[in-house]
């Protein structure tokens, strides 16, 4: 029996589910290609774009956003936004766009190819199918539910031009300084590593916060029911805890060395930036890690929410407008996990009886300040081993930002 393929006509494992909506995309130009338009980079209109573009540049070339092949035209943009759906069927619940303001659009003209550039380094060829004009409004308030420019989605939204620009893509490089290029195992690499283990049933958790004993806990309860973990880490920083990308990922691996088997585990890095869309961005991580070969994901509560924006179990309900087979991946809703002195272990609400008060919990600021100040974090909230890799690692990171 002939194993499936990808879009470059590789083999992937048939043991895991297929990619979102079709074959796993692969967007990169290959050797040949991509000397051309290097060659032809010069004579062609380009459009520098900013980090969270970049991201999701990086993002559709490699599959992590299969089925799409480029930015979204109008007719996907718009069903995304009041359907959740992309025009051609597959669930989709966040807008994948390319923005440009009135005098870039007048730049690039009636160009059918665009060069795409970070800090002048061009990194794709955009295959231009089509210009049009958005309501950014309109756009807030079916994704993020609100307008109000305190959260970082709409802030974000606000600063984005008044045009999109939908086509695919052809990779042709990706920026010369990124973050873990080690950990960033690309959907298909991440299904061969997957096979080669003999995984059948793998949970995704994405990780945006340093790893305490709660979300330990709550990893290892489903860890039980599947063969691996993938831990799929933001490569960029976060707006929420304000701690660096690289101190998360050392007290990632400090906690794996010593807390959980080697064997059932994988550190990875999702490029992929937070837009703390709540409900809808869940999805959205649940549909991403279908294509890393996930066939289950871990949904906490409030997941990729910020401030009082949404319900706590919104990100839990939302998957109920959707049936199994258009999802193709196994929600695992959990609670808040905490440390109960009374039942002298971690609990949830689900199997604790005792009041609030006997939990132990600090928030991101409070352990922020403790780490910063040298002082101690109860090992009931976090490992002393995770604690002493974040210590390390921010200080490092102070030193850095004081050079």
């Amino acid at each position: 029996m002939q194993m499936p393929q990808n879009a470059l006509g590789e083999a992937v494992p048939d043991l895991l589910p297929a990619a979102h909506g079709g074959p796993l995309v692969h967007a990169v130009a290959d050797q040949s290609d991509r000397e051309q338009w290097l060659e032809a980079a010069p004579r062609l209109p380009s459009l520098e774009i900013g980090p969270c573009t970049t991201a999701d540049l990086e993002c559709i070339a490699i599959g992590a956003y299969s089925p799409l092949r480029g930015f979204m035209g109008r007719s996907d943009y718009e069903s995304v936004l009041t359907d959740m759906h992309l025009e051609s069927g597959p669930a989709w619940t966040l807008p994948i766009t390319l923005s440009a303001t009135e005098e870039q659009v007048e730049a690039i003209g009636r160009s059918d190819e665009v060069v795409l550039t970070s800090d002048t380094e061009p990194l794709a060829i955009l295959h231009v199918e089509e210009i049009f004009t958005y309501d950014r409004q309109a756009e807030a308030r079916h994704v993020y539910r609100t307008e109000d420019t305190a959260h970082p989605g709409v802030a974000c939204l606000e600063t984005q031009g008044s045009r999109l620009i939908g086509g695919p893509i052809s990779l042709i490089g990706l920026p010369s300084r990124r973050d873990f290029p080690d950990r960033r195992i690309t959907p298909l690499q991440m299904r061969r590593e997957f096979a080669s283990r003999g995984w059948r049933k793998i949970a995704g958790f994405q990780t945006r916060r340093p790893m305490h004993r709660s979300h330990e806990y709550l990893t290892k309860c489903v860890l039980e029911t599947v063969d691996g973990l993938l831990l799929h880490a933001l490569a960029s920083g976060t707006k929420v805890d304000n701690v660096s990308a690289k101190t998360r990922v050392a007290a990632y691996q400090a906690l794996i060395d010593e807390f959980y088997p080697a064997t059932r585990v994988i550190l990875g890095v999702f490029p992929a930036t937070m837009r703390y869309a709540g409900p809808r961005e869940a999805v959205f991580h649940a549909l991403c890690r279908k294509n890393y070969g996930c066939t289950h994901f871990i949904v906490g509560r409030d997941h990729a929410g910020v401030g009082g924006y949404y319900g706590s179990f919104e990100a839990h309900t939302i998957f109920d407008e959707f049936t199994s087979e258009e999802l193709g991946i196994v929600p695992v809703l959990v609670d808040h996990a905490f440390w109960c002195r009374l039942c002298g272990q971690m609990a949830t609400v689900k199997t604790c009886p005792h009041s609030p008060e006997e939990r132990v919990a600090l928030s991101s600021t409070e352990v922020r300040r403790r780490l910063t100040a040298g002082e101690s974090i109860p090992q009931e909230f976090t490992r002393p081993q995770v604690a002493e890799a974040l210590r390390e690692a921010m200080q490092v990171d102070a030193g850095e930002n004081n050079r």
